[in-house]
C-alpha cells in the first residue's frame, strides 16, 4: 500500500526502534490497507520482532521464511555460511582426500529456519560450483516446517529430532561440511538480551548453559563420526568463548582454528577432521 511514512517512523522511534525508517518502509510494503498497517506498527512498537510480523528475514541475499515464535537468523551468522563455502572448497582440494561420490554432503545442525543451509546452497549455485546433498536437523516442529519450506528450492531434506539423532546413518563419514548455529548465550545472560529475542524466541534456541557452550560441546563430540576425511565442523560462538571451544574441538580430534569477521561482528570456530 501507499502511505506517508512519517507517522509510522515517529511511532517506531518512540518505541525505541533504531532503524525506524527502514522498518517503516517494510511494514508499509507488507500492509494491504491502513488498518493492517496500524496493527503491524502497534505490534512492532509492542516489541514483536519485525521478521515475525513480515513473515521473512533477509539472510545471505535470500528472503528466509520465518514464523512467529521461531528463532530469527542474525546477519552476523552469514559469516558462518561464507566460511562453510570456503571449507567446502578446501575439502575438495585437500591433498590425498578421496572425496565422497556425488555432490558434497552439507549438514545444517540446529538449523532453525534452515537459513544457513539455504545460503550455502545459494552461494554455491551462484558461483557455478554446482549443487550439494543438503541435510538439516532441528528439534522445534515450527522451525522444522519453516526449514522445509526454505530448503525445498535446493532439494534439502530436513530431519526432525535432537541434534544428530535424526540424520540418516548412511551419511556417517561422508559429510564435507557440518554447520551448527547452536545456542551460546550463557544462562545468566538471557535476562540481558533485547526483549524481542528474550520474550519472542524459544529459550532452547538461546540458552547455551552455564558458560554458553553446553550444546556446542555435544555437537563437537558427535561431529567427527559424521565428517569425511578433510571435512569440517563450523560453529558460531562468542569471541570470549572461542578459545575454549577450539580446545573442545582439539579434544575431539579435530584441527581447530578461530575466524573473526569484524565487519559482521561474528566469531566462527572451525574444526577439520585429519
Amino acid at each position: 500500500m501507499s502511505a506517508d511514512p512519517g507517522p509510522v517512523v515517529e511511532r517506531l522511534r518512540a518505541a525505541g526502534c533504531v532503524f525506524a525508517e527502514d522498518e517503516a518502509a517494510l511494514l508499509i510494503e507488507a500492509a494491504s490497507d491502513r488498518s493492517e498497517l496500524d496493527a503491524l506498527v502497534e505490534r512492532r512498537a509492542g516489541g514483536l520482532p519485525l521478521e515475525h510480523l513480515l513473515g521473512w528475514a533477509e539472510f545471505g541475499g535470500l528472503r528466509i521464511s520465518v514464523a512467529p515464535g521461531v528463532f530469527v537468523p542474525r546477519r552476523r551468522t552469514e559469516a558462518l555460511a561464507h566460511e562453510a563455502v570456503a571449507a567446502l572448497a578446501a575439502s575438495a582440494s585437500s591433498p590425498g582426500s578421496p572425496g565422497p561420490a556425488g555432490p558434497p554432503v552439507v549438514v545444517d545442525l540446529c538449523c532453525g529456519t534452515g537459513a544457513i543451509g539455504a545460503a550455502v546452497a545459494a552461494m554455491l549455485l551462484r558461483s557455478g560450483a554446482g549443487p550439494v546433498d543438503l541435510h538439516a536437523a532441528e528439534i522445534d516442529p515450527v522451525a522444522v516446517a519453516c526449514a522445509r519450506h526454505n530448503l525445498a528450492p535446493f532439494g534439502g531434506r530436513v530431519h526432525a529430532g535432537d541434534l544428530d539423532a535424526p540424520l540418516p546413518a548412511e551419511l556417517r563419514g561422508r559429510v564435507s561440511v557440518l554447520v551448527a548455529n547452536v545456542p551460546y548465550v550463557p544462562t545468566d545472560a538471557i535476562a540481558t538480551m533485547p526483549p524481542e529475542a528474550r520474550d519472542h524466541e524459544p529459550r532452547i534456541a538461546l540458552d547455551g548453559g552455564a558458560d554458553g557452550l553446553d550444546v556446542a560441546r555435544r555437537v563437537a563430540a558427535v561431529a567427527p563420526g559424521w565428517l569425511a576425511p578433510g571435512g569440517s565442523l563450523l560453529i558460531e560462538t562468542g569471541e570470549e568463548q572461542a578459545s575454549v571451544l577450539a580446545g573442545v574441538f582439539t579434544g575431539n580430534g579435530l584441527h581447530a582454528r578461530v575466524v573473526e569477521d569484524y565487519d559482521l561482528g561474528s566469531t566462527v570456530v572451525i574444526g577439520t577432521r585429519p
